[in-house]
């Protein structure tokens, strides 16, 4: 069996087989690059990616956290749902299930697309490629929602499930350009922010996206999982001039807190979870943190403009799913949650890390896991013991030397410089209170859109 049907035959295996005990009967799933990427997995650790397995850390995850600041380095975002969809009204579906506007949707061109439930709640997001005319690839964490909503039916359109069949790989960094240009033997200068095209590497087809999961001039490979090996292999060698760095699991969330970026599952639960477009993706269970909900699951729910998503000139007078919703709360004029980031007190943190090393100390709180939680956690922020807000996606930024956080707050206690109070620890344990600064997002530079003609 060659790897492209042994890939699908075990990514439909584990599907199936969701609830069943592992290895006895729902098999394990490791990325079709694995075979290159064990070269370099000295440890030989995994951490769980949605259905796939990947190496925790190659070199150390302190020396990964930095590659796309400093260098770059080479992802695999290949466990991430992909699908296809085609047919007459491709696009008039995918304008109606999301939020943004694709009336100008060009060829080659990527979207973040938003997808809201009836009440305006974010039901899923990720990106929109469009490949051609009728044809159309949505990557994200779980592509569920968009299956099930195409799925009640009166499109003529058609989506199939093509994750299986393809790698993602990403490159993000300073060097990312050079190191592709060199991968690919082309210039590919001409690719904005946002944009696609084909390319080759030895003779392979894969397509290069110009992406910016890390905050940092970056792209995508996406290419057949059937020569997934040789293609990380060849751009492993090609970066190595470069100081290219293997990001391990472990690493890979850290760019997304330094950048300001919520990640589905994470930083909030999908409102799809409630439907049967619930993601399958996800691994089940109650998140973390000091967070106690008033109003049930929806609380951990959240409306676009409360993740930096929401539209800078009023709510569009076009059709899409949880429009009305949104225009009611604008119209109710009732002040909204916004997004802003928070710096963590060092000693506070500190004290925290160390309280194991107290001799007859008290009990000692919930212990940080580093650099980040990796389920979704939920913590209260406070000013004066009353709630404004919440924090999630609590990370060590080894780039920036501070513990920081996303926060969801009260307008009052957005403005940069404010003091609030984390409550770390879960109800009826031994909790803290951590002194954080509110801070603007990007926690850096956003060098998403550099000028590559210039470099």
């Amino acid at each position: 069996m060659d790897l492209d049907a042994q890939q699908r035959s075990t990514y439909e295996a584990v599907v199936k087989l969701s609830d069943a005990p592992f290895i006895t009967e729902r098999p394990a799933l490791f990325s079709p690059a694995a075979a290159a990427q064990d070269v370099a997995n000295a440890r030989g650790t995994y951490g769980r990616f949605a259905q796939i397995l990947l190496p925790e850390e190659y070199t150390g995850w302190v020396e990964e956290s930095r590659a796309h600041a400093e260098s770059c380095y080479i992802g695999d975002w290949t466990p991430l749902h992909k699908v296809s969809i085609r047919g007459p009204q491709a696009l008039e579906f995918l304008g109606r299930l999301g939020m943004r506007d694709l009336s100008r949707f060009e060829t080659g061109q990527i979207k973040h697309h938003v997808q809201l439930d009836e009440n305006g709640w974010v039901a899923s997001e990720g990106v929109l490629c469009r490949l051609g005319r009728e044809e159309f690839v949505y990557t994200a964490g779980s592509c569920d929602w968009l299956l099930w909503q195409l799925g009640q039916g009166g499109w003529d359109a058609e989506a199939s499930d093509i994750s299986p069949d393809l790698f993602v790989f990403g490159v993000q960094g300073p060097a990312s350009l050079f190191t592709l240009e060199k991968l690919t033997g082309d210039n590919l200068r001409d690719i904005g922010f946002c944009r696609s095209r084909m390319s080759q590497i030895d003779g392979i087809p894969v397509r290069v996206l110009r992406t910016g999961i890390s905050g940092e001039l970056g792209y995508e490979l996406h290419g057949s999982a059937g020569h997934a090996n040789e293609i990380w292999s060849a751009a492993v060698a090609a970066g190595q001039a470069f100081g290219i760095q293997q990001l391990g699991f472990r690493a890979q969330p850290v760019q997304h807190i330094e950048a300001g970026i919520a990640t589905n599952g994470l930083d909030y639960l999908p409102a799809s979870i409630l439907t049967p477009g619930a993601p399958t993706q996800f691994r089940r269970g109650f998140p973390g943190g000091s967070f106690v909900p008033v109003n049930g699951v929806t609380d951990y729910f959240r409306k676009p403009g409360e993740l930096g998503w929401g539209f800078r000139n009023g709510v569009p007078d076009r059709d899409f799913i949880g429009r009305d919703a949104l225009a009611a709360q604008a119209a109710s004029g009732a002040p909204t949650r916004v997004p802003a980031g928070l710096l963590w007190n060092r000693q506070d943190v500190a004290d925290v890390l160390t309280s194991l090393m107290v001799p007859g100390g008290t009990e000692a709180p919930d212990q940080m896991e580093i650099p980040r939680h990796r389920g979704p956690a939920f913590d209260q922020v406070l000013v004066s013991g009353t709630p404004v807000g919440v924090s999630t996606g609590r990370t060590l930024s080894p780039s920036l030397r501070a513990t920081i956080s996303l926060c969801v707050t009260d307008p009052a206690y957005a403005a940069p410089g404010t003091e609030v109070v984390v409550l770390w620890g879960r109800p009826g344990t031994p909790q803290r209170e951590i002194r954080a600064t509110v801070a603007p997002l990007p926690f850096k530079t956003d060098n998403r859109r550099t000028d590559v003609s210039r470099l």
